[in-house]
Order: structure tokens, then C-alpha cells, then sequence
């Protein structure tokens, strides 16, 4: 039986500023759940891209004496060429919101809302973030500021823009919810929002007048308005798959919609934790009003600190070029560090300090260790290449992998490296070969038949390395180099 498509995406980083490693955790775990889901038969399309309106952005653009499409293709492109440094597969699809086909879905996304009835305008003035694009309450606030821009000062913004009616869909969302007790990963996030949709939803504006921003996507039939950031970059979700114009291509060949959004049970999104309101809440409220399918998981992975668990921040200047940790210690230790050392739903430190430490102990000492010791008695003692038994995914794997607890599974894998090691000390086959060579090439095979087993596990983790392993393994030779040299 064929497996259902998958669809997976990241949320879209925003361009004000460099790329910073909280970007990179984002692309490689959703990279990580795209490799995963292919190698389980299923065909996957994986979205990413560049958030381009909005605030911040053209205030940015005039602070760097530029016009602020300039800007933005400046830093877009950054983005794009992080993309394969992180070991992100080829396939991924990169949209920008500045896109002629993103903006033309966008403004069709405006009208069925807006005809459904959940549009409309009206005189209002708010506390409003730059940093977060969004409206600000008093109880949100910490000092008279926001808590994740406290360097900022808010703006008070007072005009006549259109309003998204959130209000109506306190008890749909609420239905939806109880419905889909694993929409949002991890549980405690879900309580989160499940929790603030109950105390009830005000509406929020979703435009602002051209004259005073105008860099946004032109509301449809309201020149004088220009739409709301958040508004329009959700609806690169469903632009990116052909939306609103490839949906059905015949009774019973379906467009890139039906097949991404309505065959695969909906998309899974990847967001930080301060988007869980944007992504699970907003979000779904904007699809019913205007008749779309839900999404289909929201995965929330918590902030990146620094020292002191200080939230890592372009607006605090904390933050860590992942392409200086590359260019030190490779894409693949990148990925290693990601995936295994940071907790996937938890906020958790990144320093070079740890980096190094947890790069030399189990990648250079680990994995790579490992892997020259056991090749080196391989290509010594035996003849030629062992027959290679079937290696199947362990439950805790497979379970750890669909939850998106990527930690869980790297443990699974660095189990096996550590019992392979055990074997090594304990029985010492590269000295039992002197006395009793036929029980030490049992020995050796059986550690191959392991090694094999970790390349196995490790491809969607960590790609490069589980494929140099594999080609070793099925040509009984050892490494020309170590795989990770220690730093």
C-alpha cells in the first residue's frame, strides 16, 4: 500500500536581520522529519522561505539608506544559500511573500474571508510590537514593554484598518481542538493554547494605511490599505502548493493542493514558541473562515539561549552565526548538535563551549572513533565483505521519529554506539585474533553488522555521515580520514 503524501514547513524566517542559529535548528529539524517520512515510503514536499513585509522590514531598509525590495533580496538570498550548509535536502521548496503567485493568493485569500463575512473595518488605537508584529495588551506586558523585545519601544497606532472577526471562532477552534488531541506538539504547548482560546478571542487588524507603512501586499479593492504582516505570510502555506489556482486537475487527478493539503491530512509546521498563537490558533481561525481544511500538527520547539538562558535575539544582539560553527566543525556536527544536545521542545543553551565539548565526546570520540576502530579490524582480518543482515527500524525509534522527538531517537542511536564500544573493551577482538582468530572474526562481523545498523539509523539525522559509513561497511575498507577530526 502507498503511503500518503507528506507535507511538512517551516515557519518563514523574517528578513529584518542575518540568519541566526535558531533558524538553522528550525531548517534542520523539519530537513531531519522530511528525510525521515521519505525513507518510511512516503513521497514529501517540504516548504520553506522568506517572510518579506511588514514594520520592521522597511523601517530596516530606510535605516540602510536602501529601497526595501533592495533589502529584502539582500537578505532572502541569505537564507537560501544557509540552505544546503545545514545539509538540507535539494527538493526543498523556497518561497518568498514577495512572489507574484504568493501575492496574487494572498489577496484571494482577503476575498473569500472577506465574503464569508469575518472582514471588516473600523477606528481603533493599539499597543503595538515592531519586533513581534503584533498588538500588545497591558497584561502582555512587562515595564511597559514587550517581554521578547524589551529593548523596543512600542508603538501606539491609531487608524482606520479592516479586523479579522477571531472573536467568532472561540467555540470552533475549541470543537477542533478536542477533536484533534494531538494537534499541537508538545502537550504542554497545546494546553497553552487551548487555554488561551477559552478565556475568549478579541478580533485583531489585519491591515495598515499605505501612507503611513507601505510595504506590504495592496488590500483588493482598497489602495489606501495595505495587509498586516502575519495576515499575509500564513497564507504561504497553501500558496506554495499552487493554491488557490492548481487544486483539482480532473475527476481523479488532483492538483498540488488537493494532494499536499487535503490527501496528506494537512500540513505539519514547525514554528518556535512564540508563534504558537500565530500558528495554532490564528492560523486555523483564518482557514474556516475561508472554507479551507485545518493544518494538520503544529510542532513547537522552544527558544535557543545563550548564557545565562537569555533568549538568543536579533534585537539583543545574543545571537550565533551558524555559519561560523560550519565553517569550524562542519554541516554535519551542526546537525548532530541540533538534533541530540538541544532539547527538542525545551529551551536550551548554545555556547561554542558545549558545542566543542559535545562535538569532541561523541562525534569525534563517538561515532567517528568508533567507526575507524572497527573498520581497521575489519579490512585486517576479514576477507572480504560481511553478508549484511536486514536492518529494521527500532519501535522506540520509529515512535520517538513520528513524535518529533529527534533527541529521543539520536539517544536510540548513540545507545548502539556505546554498546558497540562495550563490546570492544570488554571482549577485545583485535587481540582474541592472536589466540582464537575464528571466535575474534565472529566478533568483528557482529560489530560491522552494528555499525551497519547505526548508518542505518543515522541517515535522516545525520546523511553524509550514515552514507560514508555505509560505503566503508559494504567495501570492507577503512576510512582515508577520521570522519571527525578532534578539535
Amino acid at each position: 500500500m502507498k503511503e500518503k503524501p507528506f507535507y511538512i514547513t517551516t515557519t518563514l524566517p523574517y528578513v529584518n536581520a542575518e540568519p541566526h542559529v535558531g533558524h538553522a535548528l528550525e531548517f534542520i529539524r523539519a530537513d531531519i522529519i522530511a528525510r525521515w517520512q521519505s525513507l518510511t515510503g512516503h513521497e514529501v514536499f517540504f516548504n520553506t522561505g522568506t517572510d518579506e513585509h511588514g514594520s520592521k522590514i522597511y523601517q530596516k531598509a530606510a535605516q540602510a539608506g536602501i529601497s526595501t525590495q533592495a533589502f529584502v533580496d539582500q537578505n532572502a538570498a541569505k537564507f537560501k544559500e544557509l540552505l544546503p550548509l545545514l545539509g538540507i535536502q535539494d527538493k526543498v521548496n523556497f518561497v518568498r511573500t514577495t512572489d507574484p503567485h504568493h501575492i496574487a493568493a494572498a489577496q484571494e485569500f482577503w476575498r473569500r474571508v472577506a465574503k464569508n463575512g469575518y472582514i471588516y473595518k473600523k477606528d481603533y488605537a493599539i499597543k503595538y510590537c515592531v519586533g513581534c508584529e503584533l498588538e500588545k495588551t497591558d497584561s502582555e506586558l512587562v515595564n511597559g514593554r514587550c517581554p521578547l523585545h524589551p529593548l523596543q519601544e512600542l508603538e501606539i497606532i491609531q487608524e482606520e484598518n479592516y479586523f479579522f472577526k477571531f472573536s467568532a471562532f472561540g467555540p470552533k477552534l475549541a470543537a477542533f481542538y478536542e477533536a484533534h488531541p494531538d494537534f499541537v506538539v508538545p502537550n504542554f504547548r497545546y494546553n497553552e493554547i487551548k487555554a488561551f482560546v477559552s478565556r475568549g478571542l478579541e478580533d485583531f487588524s489585519i491591515s495598515r494605511l499605505k501612507s503611513k507603512m507601505p510595504w506590504g501586499i495592496e488590500v483588493p479593492d482598497d489602495p489606501n490599505q495595505v495587509m498586516y504582516v502575519w495576515f499575509d505570510a500564513l497564507v504561504n502555506y497553501i500558496s506554495a502548493i499552487g493554491w488557490p489556482d492548481d487544486q483539482v486537475r480532473g475527476e481523479t487527478v488532483p492538483g498540488a493542493f488537493e494532494k499536499w493539503w487535503v490527501l496528506s491530512g494537512g500540513v505539519v509546521q514547525y514554528c518556535g514558541k512564540d508563534n504558537l498563537r500565530q500558528q495554532s490558533a490564528m492560523w486555523q481561525a483564518m482557514l474556516m473562515a475561508a472554507g479551507l481544511p485545518p493544518s494538520r500538527t503544529i510542532v513547537i520547539d522552544g527558544f535557543v539561549t545563550g548564557e545565562g538562558g537569555v533568549k538568543m535575539s536579533k534585537s539583543l544582539g545574543n545571537t550565533i552565526d551558524p555559519l561560523e560553527i560550519i565553517h569550524e566543525y562542519g554541516t554535519e556536527a551542526m546537525r548532530y548538535f541540533v538534533s541530540r544536545e538541544l532539547s527538542p521542545f525545551e529551551d536550551s543553551p548554545f555556547t561554542k563551549e558545549k558545542f566543542k565539548e559535545a562535538y569532541n565526546a561523541n562525534l569525534a570520540n563517538g561515532v567517528g572513533n568508533l567507526t575507524s576502530r572497527i573498520m581497521k579490524m575489519a579490512a585486517d582480518n576479514l576477507p572480504q565483505p560481511i553478508s549484511l543482515p536486514a536492518v529494521e527500524y527500532p519501535e522506540a525509534y520509529r515512535q520517538a521519529m513520528d513524535a518529533y522527538n529527534i533527541q529521543a531517537a539520536a539517544n536510540i542511536i548513540w545507545q548502539e554506539i556505546g554498546e558497540a564500544d562495550r563490546i570492544i573493551q570488554s571482549q577485545a577482538p583485535f587481540k582474541l585474533v592472536k589466540t582464537d582468530r575464528e571466535a575474534a572474526l565472529l566478533i568483528i562481523s557482529d560489530l560491522v553488522a552494528r555499525l551497519y545498523k547505526v548508518a542505518y539509523l543515522l541517515a535522516p539525522i545525520l546523511p553524509e555521515t550514515a552514507e560514508t559509513i555505509r560505503g566503508l561497511v559494504e567495501g570492507n575498507s577503512m576510512p582515508t580520514a577520521p570522519l571527525f577530526l578532534r578539535k
